[in-house]
């Protein structure tokens, strides 16, 4: 009997006959509460999270499968680090830092999406994704963790694929992201400082382009620029 596959991205855990799962299970008849249930069920561990769901129903019986996908890399990294977002600029600021075994963790739960051959390839795939948000590990920038990896510094976690924290580990982390808030609201404060000196500084300047580019020149990142600086966009009649 012919199958027909629906294919939806859902919160983990909470799946609702709400579009868009709803709607598109409806037509094939399948039993949609049951499949929700099945779906937050397998997803439970992913709470939080952008989840890729597919389920496939037979046509004649209604009986269904469910296959869970992974979510992004960013989004494991995210629920690793216990951050919202990352770094607006990942080139300056640094959010967060991930002990190897967390970049271990999510390279095995994404290991079928990943280019690697082997499981050091493999961390080294997820560092390069932390580089882009701005998370550190180890307390390295990405560059300095991919070098280390490398050169065999962490060879022993990487073989025994060890992916769990010690208490200890746990509570060095937590003193960590503490350090790094206060790092990063320190660094904001003096940005913002500067742009409010240059904005002053140039106040008979009737052209906010110069001053915005000054604020720029001064590596000011964007986004504070934008706060302190906006461009008066008229809109056009």
């Amino acid at each position: 009997m012919a199958k027909e596959s629906v294919e939806v991205l859902i919160e983990g855990g909470k799946a609702t006959a709400a579009p868009p799962l709803g709607p598109a299970l409806g037509p094939t008849g399948v039993n949609i509460g049951l499949v929700i249930s099945e779906i937050n069920k397998k997803t439970a561990d992913f709470k939080g999270m952008k989840v890729p769901v597919k389920v496939i129903v037979d046509n004649g019986t209604k009986e269904f499968e469910i296959e869970i996908g992974t979510p992004p890399a960013a989004q494991l990294i995210k629920k690793e680090a216990k951050i919202d977002k990352g770094a607006g600029n990942p080139l300056t600021d640094n959010v967060a830092d991930l002990l190897i075994e967390q970049v271990i963790k999510v390279s095995k739960m994404k290991e079928s999406a990943l280019l690697g051959a082997d499981t050091k390839a493999r961390v080294r795939e997820i560092v390069g994704t932390c580089q882009s948000m701005g998370v550190s590990v180890e307390g390295m920038r990405a560059p300095e963790a991919l070098k280390a990896i490398k050169e065999g510094q962490f060879n022993e976690e990487i073989k025994s694929e060890k992916t769990e924290l010690t208490d200890e580990e746990i509570k060095k982390q937590a003193e960590e992201k503490k350090r790094l808030s206060e790092e990063l609201k320190k660094k904001r404060d003096q940005y913002e400082s500067l742009a409010n000196s240059i904005k002053k500084q140039m106040s008979s300047v009737k052209d906010m382009k110069k001053v915005r580019t000054k604020m720029q020149d001064a590596g000011i990142p964007l986004v504070i620029i934008n706060e302190i600086a906006p461009l008066d966009i008229k809109k056009k009649r």
